[in-house]
């Protein structure tokens, strides 16, 4: 078969109804199907199928699942397993927009964060919408970040997703819009090969409302996606990048594997894979992955 499927779900959310109901879906359009694999028993299955475009199945397995919390990704199956991640941080990797919970410290939070859902869904600039949320914070003290990073949770399956791949020979490169303090500690903690980020400026132990240009925004993460493929000699289709927001869709859209994670709308609507309701482990089933090739944590 040339093409597969993978169903994803929270763990124990994936049954046989569910598989049997999405094959006879490929079916009736025409597609001939092979024998469900499980990655992970209730959780995450592969379904081999031929005679049918990616977008077609994805587009019928999806309606084979009304309401259901299943994500679906349909693909070819060579080259499946990439050798270049490319992660955005901030309600990717981990859980918040640093960049609000910094705010927060500030007393700011709701103001910050209306700019940020803006941007995030491509309302706004990226680049302008930064430079105001960053100037708002003229003034904070540097250890409100320290005390910001404290607060921070990683994405459940982060782990996971960069210590699998990098056990399989993968770079694995963390790109964010958001600041050097949050993502040197993030890809340290998570085990990222490097980071490239923005740098909030500061003196006298407060931050100025600067931020050191040029900014790391849409472009940017684009670039480095094709700059770090060339630099490991790979065709952008042995990629993998992942993003929520609009300033990921650029990258999210150039890479053999695109996923729009728990994504904004714009997002969303515009990748080619989406992943909404599992954890960041999906993007190893996505690649063939079983639960018990993951590596330790």
């Amino acid at each position: 078969m040339d093409h597969v499927l993978t169903l994803v779900a929270p763990r124990g959310g994936l049954t046989l109804a569910s598989l049997h109901a999405v094959r006879d879906a490929l079916a009736a359009l025409g597609a001939t199907t092979g024998t469900a694999e499980w990655l992970a028993p209730e959780e995450a299955a592969d379904l081999p199928f031929a005679r049918l475009a990616a977008e077609q199945a994805d587009a019928a397995a999806r309606a084979a699942l009304p309401g259901a919390a299943i994500d679906v990704i349909a693909q070819r199956s060579a080259g499946r397993r990439k050798r270049l991640l490319i992660a955005d941080m901030d309600s990717t990797i981990v859980t918040t927009e640093t960049l609000d919970e910094l705010a927060a410290q500030a007393g700011i939070k709701d103001r910050i964060a209306a700019i940020t859902r803006r941007a995030m869904n491509g309302e706004l600039d990226f680049e302008g919408a930064l430079r105001e949320r960053v100037g708002m914070l003229a003034g904070l003290p540097v250890e409100a970040m320290q005390r910001t990073w404290e607060e921070t949770e990683l994405m459940p399956g982060a782990r996971e997703l960069v210590a699998t791949m990098r056990a399989h020979g993968a770079r694995c490169a963390l790109v964010s819009g958001g600041f050097t303090f949050f993502t040197g500690r993030v890809a340290a903690l998570v085990g990222f090969h490097e980071h490239h980020s923005n740098t909030l400026l500061e003196a006298d132990g407060r931050l100025t409302g600067h931020v050191a240009e040029p900014i790391l925004g849409r472009n940017a993460k684009l670039a480095t996606l094709k700059r770090l493929a060339a630099e490991e000699g790979i065709g952008l289709d042995a990629t993998l990048a992942v993003g929520d927001g609009a300033n990921d869709l650029d990258m999210i859209k150039a890479a053999g594997l695109g996923v729009a994670f728990r994504a904004k709308p714009v997002v969303a609507a515009a990748a080619r894979a989406r992943v909404d309701h599992a954890d960041l482990r999906a993007l190893l089933f996505a690649q063939g992955y079983r639960a018990d090739e993951f590596a330790a944590c």
